[in-house]
């Protein structure tokens, strides 16, 4: 060794120089800097798998930014993973740059990732090929047994998932310097590491004195625990100390050793090469490759779920970072931070927070103050006591949000490729930090944007998540919150075996998700979902075999709840500019099939059941009412909903039709009587016709008229519902209240109806049920009763003349009903009970009906509103003679 000099020296053929570390250390990091200035070795051997010597070439490029991980995956299982993560201030990047701006050669010596890999799998247990977002997860398999070791510093600085029993079995495994803690008085490993290490300078004395105390300590505990717990280290040792001797053969002791110092102690002790060829003999292999991939600061945390050895990844770059006076510097970024934050934050405040922070660390017998006294400084003088303020510093600088970058040339999979380009085509760059992003889908970069999202989400990379869009309620407006994930890597990997491209591997993994579907409603979420993405390759696909599981399903709840994401789909084609023609059929075709059997689906049911089937009739409700819209765009509405032509669509005598290919295998439903239920040979036929349109090219033709008139009939089911003595009360409820909202019921019939219900003979239970049908879900109905006073006075009149011995078991039932409206519809709800009959202060209350409710609206107060709509509305200074001549409720100023 050619090192010594003025800050250390070495004896002749003391052998390699062996620099015991703990992972992601800036202390280690910054005494291995100081240890190979001096020493100048010839050759640098570090941790970490061989197979990656090829690519420590690349962390000398300029866009290779820390942290960033290796990444290994097996060939034929990307899934089955392992990561090696590394920062700016971890001791192995900063051997891996010593080695590359000194032109010294730099290799890995730990144990192949082709046996870390496949350790596990042959055991059976999730090993290294776990999902790396498992929360167990901790480091490799070949490395996992260090996992305690790791936890505090010294142990391996791979890291990956592990099984629940392996989780169970490091838990009783030896923590190294929880034990040298204890041993020198303190109960916090993390602190005892700081004063020690982390606090301690370079400057002055043997540059390799660190080396040797913690070497002669983890002799000590090597000793008392043996492995500790840490059986396959045996292996990895024995591999390292091959690569040593190899590297000795070679450049003879000018040879520098960066490991987990648990490891130090079995390195230099002496072993034969068949002994530790022995221990070799026999491991599994699978094919690996490995890369660079971009990490972040959050995950080298142990709050994400991985054992890296750290809590505050973005503390301990900063103490790598600073050249000098950490605490001041660090007490000006918080100032800063709170500032952001619109925090009255001044010098005043950093200046204090200085001086208790150097206070705080007297009273403790601390060298100089760590992350708990600034901690604490921060909390009492910039947060006045405040742990909300602490929580946004901890989590943006303590943890950080910091990305690591890698540059081009680093390998990758032909997805990955392809996804690199897209992002820098759309301007979408990954980012760690959790973001907002709004699109407008009339842009056409906002429309590509969405589009590599949603494909993205169909292959199981989880990059953007879809929420609502809080400026608009527009089909046109998407809102994304996206955050990249180191792990993502890993889905891509994995999704590289559907496609070499984006668009290839969303195709393929649709058909077979289509293929694979357990059941109706996820085909129909799937074909949505391939209406985002835009994947004309794989809809006709998922749509035939849509309408397979659609005509051979004959369970009404499967297909009402199959419906909506059908009829959602439908507003794709005018945003997107996506044909639906076909699935307009194959949801209008649905749709019929739901009317058929829905009257008989909904007799004799419980009360469970009958409010889950209440959902699915609000359901189909709303996909009828947007289908009726989408498929006849250019029509007359009433004609498209079947109103308009007479009382035949929606009258007491309207017939309920399912027509199947050439006017065969029609089944009808009267009202007042149960609808046959569809046969399967209906269903195929009605099913086959709804896809007959697709053109011999796969593409959509002209929409047949098949889905014209579905309002109409739709109410007619609703009416049977309404009329049935056999349907449970909440379904009667919501039917005739789907009814008077669309127009189809008067309101007189629909008070007539609750004053039915509501009479003396029938049972409590039955009408409270019926109550909460019409109006309770939240969905408007407390302000029908506010606006038809009518209404309210019946439910007033019913539950005051409820018997005592029943009104217990309605009063839960009532109270979830009304709790569910908003506190100001209660309270104006209260005020028209309580002011009780002939204290009503409006004239209008004159006319017949209950006494002390109005008959009618007050005329006096509704002129009022209107100067100022026809203010908001621009009529006055373009129609003020139509508005004069008008009547006052037509505010278009078009008389009638």
């Amino acid at each position: 060794m050619s090192g010594g000099g003025v800050h250390g020296s070495r004896e002749a053929g003391a052998g390699p120089l062996l620099l015991g570390v703990r992972h992601h250390g800036p202390g280690s990091a910054r005494s291995v800097r100081a240890a190979l200035d001096a020493a100048r070795p010839r050759v640098v051997l570090i941790e970490g798998p061989p197979e990656a010597d090829a690519l420590i070439p690349l962390a000398a490029e300029e866009d290779m930014r820390p942290p960033v991980a290796l990444l290994a995956h097996a060939v034929d299982e990307p899934g089955r993973s392992a990561f090696w993560p590394l920062a700016e201030f971890s001791p192995e990047w900063v051997a891996i740059r010593w080695a590359l701006d000194h032109e010294v050669p730099a290799r890995f010596i730990d144990l192949p990732a082709t046996h870390t890999l496949a350790w596990g799998r042959d055991e059976g247990d999730e090993g290294p090929a776990g999902r790396p977002d498992d929360p167990a997860g901790e480091m490799p398999e070949a490395s996992r047994s260090e996992a305690p070791s790791d936890a505090h510093g010294t142990g391996p600085s791979g890291e990956d998932a592990v099984s629940d029993e392996a989780a169970a079995h490091v838990a009783v495994r030896v923590d190294p310097l929880g034990v040298l803690a204890e041993a020198a008085g303190y109960d916090d490993p993390e602190r005892w590491w700081e004063d020690v290490v982390e606090h301690r300078g370079t400057a002055q004395g043997d540059v390799f004195e660190p080396f040797t105390v913690l070497e002669e300590a983890m002799g000590v505990l090597r000793e008392t625990y043996g492995t500790g717990g840490h059986d396959r280290d045996l292996v990895r040792e024995a591999y390292m100390r091959l690569q040593v001797r190899a590297a000795q053969r070679e450049f003879g002791d000018d040879v520098a050793v960066v490991c987990g110092a648990w490891h130090v102690p079995a390195l230099r002790r002496k072993s034969t090469v068949a002994a530790d060829k022995a221990l070799l003999k026999g491991l599994p292999k699978v094919k690996a490759d490995m890369t660079w991939v971009p990490w972040t600061y959050r995950r080298l945390s142990r709050h994400s779920g991985y054992g890296a050895g750290i809590d505050s990844p973005g503390w301990y770059g900063h103490l790598f970072g600073a050249p000098d006076r950490p605490v001041e510097r660090w007490l000006t970024k918080v100032a800063g931070l709170l500032r952001d934050e619109d925090r009255m934050v001044s010098s005043a405040h950093v200046i204090e927070a200085v001086r208790l922070a150097e206070t705080l660390a007297a009273m403790r017998g601390r060298p100089l103050p760590g992350l708990s006294e600034t901690t604490d400084a921060v909390r009492a003088v910039m947060c006045e006591g405040s742990d909300v303020p602490l929580a946004l510093v901890h989590d943006r600088l303590v943890v950080g949000d910091v990305l690591g970058e890698v540059p081009q040339a680093a390998p990758a999979v032909p997805l990955q490729r392809d996804l690199d380009r897209i992002q820098r085509r759309l301007r979408l760059k990954p980012e760690a930090l959790e973001r907002e992003l709004e699109l407008d889908l009339r842009k056409e970069n906002d429309t590509e944007r969405s589009r590599l999202l949603h494909r993205l989400r169909l292959l199981g990379v989880a990059w953007g998540e879809p929420t609502a869009s809080r400026g608009s309620t527009g089909t046109f407006r998407e809102t994304w919150r996206l955050r990249w994930e180191p792990e993502l890597s890993v889905r891509v990997a994995e999704a590289g075996v559907w496609g070499t491209t984006v668009l290839a591997a969303a195709t393929a993994k649709a058909e077979a998700d289509a293929v694979s579907a357990s059941g109706l409603a996820d085909v129909t979420a799937l074909a949505e979902r391939c209406l985002l993405a835009e994947l004309p390759d794989a809809l006709p696909t998922v749509m035939q075999i849509l309408a397979d599981r659609a005509a051979l399903d004959a369970d009404v709840g499967h297909l009402a709840q199959a419906l909506p994401a059908l009829v959602r789909s439908l507003r794709y084609g005018d945003v997107r500019g996506t044909g639906t023609g076909a699935l307009t059929e194959v949801a209008a075709g649905l749709a019929e099939r739901v009317f058929v059997g829905l009257p008989p689906a909904c007799a004799a049911l419980d009360a469970e059941a009958a409010e889950e089937m209440r959902r699915h009739v609000d359901a189909v409700h709303g996909s009828v009412g947007l289908l009726g819209e989408v498929a006849a765009p250019g029509q007359d509405p009433s004609a498209a909903s079947g109103q308009g032509g007479g009382d035949d669509a929606s009258g007491p005598s309207a017939t309920v039709t399912v027509a199947g290919k050439d006017g065969q295998g029609a089944a009808t439903a009267i009202p007042g009587q149960d609808p046959p239920a569809a046969t399967a040979a209906t269903a195929a036929t009605a099913a086959t016709s709804a896809t007959a349109v697709s053109g011999p090219d796969g593409r959509e033709g002209a929409p047949a008229p098949a889905h014209r008139g579905l309002r109409g009939r739709w109410q007619a089911v609703l009416r049977v519902l309404s009329l049935r003595d056999t349907v449970p009360g909440v379904i009667r409820g919501r039917a005739v209240r789907l009814l008077l909202d669309d127009g189809a019921l008067a309101q007189d019939e629909a008070a007539r109806l609750m004053g039915l219900v509501l009479s003396p003979g029938t049972a409590p239970g039955d009408a409270a049920a019926w109550i909460e049908g019409f109006v309770g879900g939240g969905s408007g109905g407390g302000m029908l009763l506010v606006h038809d006073e009518r209404l309210l006075g019946l439910v007033d009149a019913w539950l005051t003349g409820v018997p005592a011995e029943a009104f217990t078991d309605v009063l839960p039932l009532l109270r979830r009903t009304f709790s569910a409206y908003e506190p100001g519809v209660r309270r104006t709800l209260g005020e028209l009970v309580r002011r009780g009959p002939g204290q009503r202060g409006s004239a209008a209350g004159a006319g017949a009906g209950i006494p002390g409710f109005g008959a009618d609206l007050d005329g006096d107060r509704a002129d009022a509103v209107l100067p100022v709509m026809r203010l908001l509305l621009g009529l006055d200074d373009d129609h003020d003679d139509d508005v004069a001549n008008a009547d006052d409720n037509d505010l278009a100023g078009v008389a009638g």
